[in-house]
């Protein structure tokens, strides 16, 4: 019952819910950071409000987010903040233990299945674009026109090829090792 099943058997799903990166964003920014809300991991990854929010409320119904209750937040909670404590004015969130949980459970071997299912060779396009930051410098077997569709649908690359925050600060969350 604890979804460790579902883990194995499917990197790309939890409980119904298919993973995309933008959810192992949110899940790993939650993990770095303790606390945070929406709009500042928009702010941080560069991804449009609107598709954090969505991301977010997947998260909450699937359990593995929480909102966080309270009306101020000190530092040693919410990491990425600056003051030593600061009055909330947003709706922050935080894992649940179910998500902890399962964050833990993330590792090499579970990325390189999960990115391997969203297109070909995932795992080699993923750790070359984190070394490379550019998609021209890819490997030639990777050069391929499908192969860059789906790195500008998941937000992975810019139209001219580059490297996006978003997914500088993906890899660097999840722990990616480039080499």
């Amino acid at each position: 019952m604890s979804g460790g099943n579902t883990l194995r058997e499917r990197p790309g799903s939890y409980r119904g819910l298919e993973l995309l990166p933008v959810h192992l964003y949110v899940l790993s920014h939650l993990k770095k950071a303790g606390v945070d809300y929406a709009k500042m991991m928009a702010k941080i990854s560069e991804l449009p409000l609107s598709l954090i929010e969505d991301a977010v409320r997947d998260l909450m119904e699937a359990g593995l987010i929480e909102r966080d209750s309270g009306s101020a937040i000190k530092r040693s909670k919410a990491r990425f903040k600056k003051a030593f404590e600061v009055h909330k004015h947003h709706t922050y969130y935080r894992l649940s233990r179910e998500g902890e949980l399962f964050v833990r459970r993330i590792d090499e071997k579970w990325l390189k299945e999960y990115f391997n299912s969203l297109f070909p060779n995932g795992w080699k396009v993923i750790k070359g674009l984190s070394r490379s930051g550019k998609f021209e410098d890819l490997p030639q077997e990777f050069q391929r026109e499908e192969i860059q569709e789906e790195l500008l649908v998941y937000r992975f690359i810019t139209p001219s090829g580059r490297a996006t925050r978003f997914f500088s600060f993906l890899v660097e969350f999840l722990g990616i090792k480039t080499r």
